[in-house]
């Protein structure tokens, strides 16, 4: 079924970068607001969604997975006084609803429904800070995913909803002061409203005043000569320091204190430059407990004196760091709960706060992730989440006392998780580099060489790709598919080293780690490349626009979802400047720029290539990965394709990077996901 694409807004545009010049036919495209580009818009979607509507497995696919996902979704208690605080989702409610109990096990009420706040559903709201005396809470929203922050505050005992008001937040938190009067918070400049695109600079910290208007707010930090910073602050639990955490991008970054109780206090460094990883996670006794990588490609926690943070010689490990990568430390009911990452899997440790062991947390099981073990140090109890490929997401209340854990809520899904069995194998990249994959199938499924697979990875940015439950997948397992997740390198599983070898100039590895994933899985007899889909989002969506276009023949289905697809002006719009520690610039160096074009998904397009069935998706308030990314990709891609099979581009209304997207988005985009790859495949299709 060879379709007709509609035409793109074009232009002659032609860029020179050291000495080479780049043509960027699309480039109208990045005009967001333009008529042109919303034309080109409202006709691809036409196409798009009358393909993917006349896909005969679609309307069945969209039924199940409605019945898949209608469990209830209960969130990590959080106690504020007396009360506890509990995010739910009854099932298919677009937004969870957050509900105030009298006691843990009293009656409850609605306390904050973002349903309320828009008919589509499209409005998140959730909780931030409480402040110290538990009387005022802050509401944070995002509207149709974007980044942008609005900051509100509530009674924390009526949810009644104060005037304070807070724009142009984006990328913070909220920080109270030790006499609840007010908090930090981070900032940009209100933006001169001519495109989502726009790139965003100055962020800054401020103070605001409850009962004060915004224009109030008291400027703690900026940075006049460096406008592509971030600036980001914690404070201890004690309220006594403020902690200043800068960074130029999304890697490395430095650390500041101020001591609040003295009111001549200045800002001390604790770290200064880019060059390592470090986060202050209490304060005791006049130390900094801080984990670092300093010294420590896989992490420890060092104490830090207050008063001379940056004077090395007076550090000390309070836990070393070891063969497994340290992930994080919570300090919580007068303990430390360090959570590591042992080959992409959760263990859980719990310390005295001198960094004496205590015991190691008994998890439900030994392939998972968890979430939590925060609460305030003089609590009695610690809740924390528990999930798996196959296991929904439950919350266990944990007693530090002893180290016993209760169950608090566990979901139930219409399926049977001892039905299905997750592995882990390993295997070599083109290098040599033995990198680990789980594989989560039917238990009666087995490698015939013609198993559905649909391969996702991420591999960037130092993340970490851990095992989850994600209902969407049952679409695929209960066809008899395979689901392979492979951690690349560029994430950060096995720590820094493992980081910096699928970064910059490295970047290639990652490709080659994610190529070699699905050479292993023909080879290995599960599947073929007329049965494989590649996927990823975002840094992922750069991987499969990469792979595709330097091996269209590996997979007949990719899932490019907003990707980073144009990497040689990617740092021009929004936030895009905060990724150059990890991709390099194209206006850098000769070298960034030769390595950026060598993978640029949207420079290596070629004409008259037939390319996998691919369904780009994107979202039209999405202003971290804009969608003018995937728009310059579409259009190249569907110009230069020479297959009848489809390439389609799918623009979400009123959505954004991913984040807050309702449940109403996100049943119909797996359906039209699910739907495309088997009809891709020609499984139940046509």
């Amino acid at each position: 079924m060879r379709l007709t694409y509609p035409p793109a807004p074009t232009s002659a545009t032609v860029d020179t970068l050291w000495n080479t010049p780049i043509a960027d036919p699309y480039r109208p495209l990045e005009d967001d607001r333009s008529e042109s580009t919303a034309a080109w818009v409202t006709a691809e979607n036409d196409v798009t969604f009358g393909y993917l509507r006349s896909i005969p497995a679609r309307a069945e696919l969209l039924e199940r997975f409605g019945q898949l996902y209608n469990y209830e979704k209960v969130g990590i208690p959080r106690r504020i006084g007396d009360a506890y605080y509990i995010a739910r989702n009854s099932g298919l409610q677009n937004q969870a609803v957050t509900y105030r109990r009298e006691g843990l096990n009293g009656p409850e009420s609605v306390f904050l429904d973002p349903n309320a706040l828009s008919e589509a559903g499209t409005v998140t709201a959730t909780l931030g800070a409480a402040s110290p005396d538990d009387r005022y809470v802050t509401e944070i929203r995002n509207e149709a995913g974007s980044d942008w922050q609005v900051i509100h505050v509530l009674d924390a005992r009526t949810g009644a909803r104060l005037e304070d008001r807070l724009e142009w937040v984006k990328f913070s938190g909220t920080n109270w002061d030790a006499e609840s009067t007010g908090f930090y918070y981070s900032r940009y400049p209100e933006p001169d409203g001519s495109a989502l695109s726009q790139a965003n600079g100055f962020h800054s910290v401020y103070f605001h005043r409850i009962g004060t208007p915004q224009s109030e707010d008291r400027l703690i930090f900026r940075d006049e000569e460096h406008p592509n910073r971030y600036h980001f602050t914690s404070i201890t639990e004690d309220r006594k320091y403020l902690i200043l955490n800068t960074s130029t991008g999304t890697d490395g970054n430095s650390l500041h204190v101020l001591d609040l109780t003295d009111p001549a206090g200045e800002w001390k460094p604790i770290v200064e430059g880019f060059d390592s990883h470090c986060s202050i996670v209490d304060h005791v006794d006049g130390r900094l407990l801080m984990m670092s990588d300093i010294g420590a490609p896989r992490y420890q926690l060092v104490s830090v004196d207050a008063a001379a943070p940056s004077d090395r010689t007076l550090w000390n490990v309070v836990i070393p760091q070891r063969t497994d990568l340290l992930e994080s430390v919570n300090s919580a009911a007068g303990s430390l709960f360090a959570i590591w990452l042992h080959n992409a899997c959760h263990r859980v440790d719990q310390y005295a706060l001198d960094g004496t062991h205590v015991r190691t947390i008994d998890l439900p099981e030994s392939t998972g992730s968890v979430g939590g073990f925060r609460a305030r140090k003089d609590a009695d109890e610690v809740f924390y989440a528990f999930t798996s490929f196959t296991r929904p997401t439950e919350i266990h209340r944990l007693n530090p006392a002893d180290g016993t854990s209760t169950l608090f809520a566990r979901p139930e899904v219409d399926f049977n998780p001892d039905d299905y069995v997750t592995e882990q194998v390993w295997y070599p990249s083109k290098d040599g580099t033995s990198i680990p994959m789980f594989l989560v199938h039917r238990k009666d499924v087995m490698p015939t060489g013609d198993v559905p697979t649909y391969l996702y990875a991420y591999g960037g940015f130092n993340v970490n790709l851990t095992p989850g439950f994600n209902p969407s997948n049952l679409l695929l397992w209960e066809r008899g598919g395979l689901y392979a997740m492979p951690n690349l390198r560029g994430g950060g599983e096995f720590g820094e080293e493992w980081h910096q070898a699928g970064m910059l100039s490295n970047k290639q590895n990652v490709f080659d780690d994610f190529i070699a994933a699905a050479e292993y899985l023909q080879v290995s007899g599960w599947t073929r490349p007329s049965r494989l889909a590649i996927a990823g989002g975002s840094n992922g969506g750069l991987l499969v626009g990469a792979v595709m276009t330097q091996r269209p023949e590996l997979a007949e289905v990719a899932f490019p979802a907003v990707g980073v697809m144009d990497m040689l002006r990617y740092h021009k719009f929004t936030i895009g400047w905060g990724w150059i520690p990890e991709y390099g610039s194209a206006d850098n160096s000769e070298e960034e720029f030769r390595n950026l074009l060598a993978y640029s998904p949207l420079h290596n397009l070629k004409d008259g290539v037939r390319y996998p069935s691919t369904l780009v998706t994107t979202a039209d308030h999405d202003d971290r990965v804009v969608p003018a990314h995937s728009f310059k990709f579409a259009a190249r891609l569907q110009a230069a394709h020479a297959g009848d099979n489809p390439v389609l581009i799918r623009i979400e209304q009123d959505a954004g990077h991913g984040a807050g997207k309702p449940t109403s988005k996100i049943l119909e985009e797996q359906a039209d996901k699910w739907a495309f790859m088997f009809d891709a495949m020609g499984l139940g299709g046509r």
